[in-house]
């Protein structure tokens, strides 16, 4: 079939067609490096072409990137994860976001041309998903497309981030359960002479997180001090075991301030510890960690659910909470004492104090109360 070119339209610019059949439009992106640099566009008629051509020509003419029409969103996502995401993110969170993309996006979406991918495309992704997942689960992997796009908008391989322009599924906050301060004095009562005393004690008193707990080492702690340090995590990352990471953040990083009972609990752990060490002998592999299994190897989280956690709370005759809900307790006793929320904020090592503020704060409406009798209180001296 001889080439055809169709005569150039108002607005048009270049079009014409291949001896293919296929329409091509030419944008002319100008010179660089002593090259005119030309962007084509196909299409399988005049008028898909033209339409191509006059989306190029806005953006061109508003400054963005004419977006590569090559490659796919699985070929994009797949090599985001290895190139992007994996260098700089946790090895925990590089597998959610692996599996996220390669289980929900890639099968859906993976063929599709990346320059096409639109925001409605994405919104029936998320409705499809919700058929099968929590919602909290679309909205993590939303949060996990929005990151990809944003790199790929910066690259200049696609003129905007659908993303902004979706809908994504409404999340409740996560339900939160706090032991109140009598509560807590059960739960430590109970714990008392259990192997993992220490361990409980610290969750209450200091509110590191489960992997802060278990990345926890000898040497990170100062008893004649009575200071602890929080310079690693530690965790199981499926297919690789355990893995040292640093803490969540650069906030995370921090140095915590031991209460009298922190620092009793851990030095009785400490002996312990030396005790148990002895009676295994080469048996025991010495990782430095504070809280660890029978042969000093890390403690697997399912057990300590299993063989330590529940045990414990049905012991105290207490209701059913996380693990994680100590360190909510933590926060909410040091709050309702009257602690300035910057004290707690650098405790729990949160990126902001608002977000320490926007987490806790409707779990203490009595501090309303005690600013109401305050303001009271002035106002009537004053007269």
């Amino acid at each position: 079939m001889a080439k055809q070119r169709g005569r150039r339209g108002h607005g048009e610019g270049s079009i014409h067609q291949r001896e293919d059949g296929r329409w091509v439009a030419v944008v002319d992106q100008g010179w660089k490096d002593g090259k005119r640099q030309r962007k084509y566009l196909y299409g399988e008629t005049r008028r898909e072409v033209s339409e191509k051509l006059k989306a190029a020509l806005h953006d061109q003419a508003a400054g963005l990137p004419l977006p590569s029409e090559r490659q796919t969103v699985g070929q994009f996502l797949e090599r985001w994860l290895e190139d992007s995401a994996k260098p700089n993110v946790r090895p925990r969170t590089f597998t959610r976001y692996h599996d996220l993309l390669t289980l929900h996006a890639i099968p859906t979406l993976g063929k599709r041309p990346l320059a096409k991918l639109s925001a409605q495309d994405l919104q029936a992704l998320y409705g499809q998903k919700l058929d099968q997942l929590a919602a909290r689960t679309v909205g993590h992997l939303h949060r996990v497309l929005h990151c990809a796009l944003r790199d790929a908008l910066r690259w200049g391989l696609v003129a905007r981030n659908v993303c902004d322009a979706v809908q994504p599924p409404k999340v409740a906050r996560p339900e939160m359960q706090v032991l109140a301060p009598e509560q807590a004095r059960q739960l430590l009562a109970a714990a008392d002479g259990e192997p993992l005393e220490a361990l409980y004690v610290l969750a209450v008193t200091a509110g590191l997180r489960q992997g802060e707990l278990f990345g926890l080492k000898w040497q990170d702690l100062d008893l004649e001090a009575g200071r602890l340090q929080v310079r690693r995590t530690l965790g199981r990352v499926r297919k690789q075991g355990f893995l040292e990471s640093e803490p969540k953040s650069a906030r995370s990083r921090r140095s915590i301030t031991l209460t009298p009972l922190a620092i009793g609990a851990l030095r009785h752990h400490r002996a312990r510890q030396l005790e148990q060490r002895l009676a295994v002998g080469s048996a025991w592999e010495d990782r430095g960690l504070v809280f660890c299994n029978a042969v000093g190897r890390p403690l697997e989280p399912s057990n300590l659910l299993r063989r330590s956690w529940r045990p414990l709370l049905k012991k105290a005759g207490l209701p059913r909470i996380r693990f994680h809900d100590l360190r909510h307790t933590a926060a909410t006793l040091l709050l309702a004492q009257g602690v300035h929320p910057k004290i707690v904020q650098e405790m729990l090592g949160h990126s902001t104090i608002s977000l320490t503020l926007d987490t806790y704060s409707h779990l203490l409406p009595n501090l309303q109360d005690e600013a109401a009798a305050k303001m009271q209180a002035i106002l009537v001296r004053l007269k």
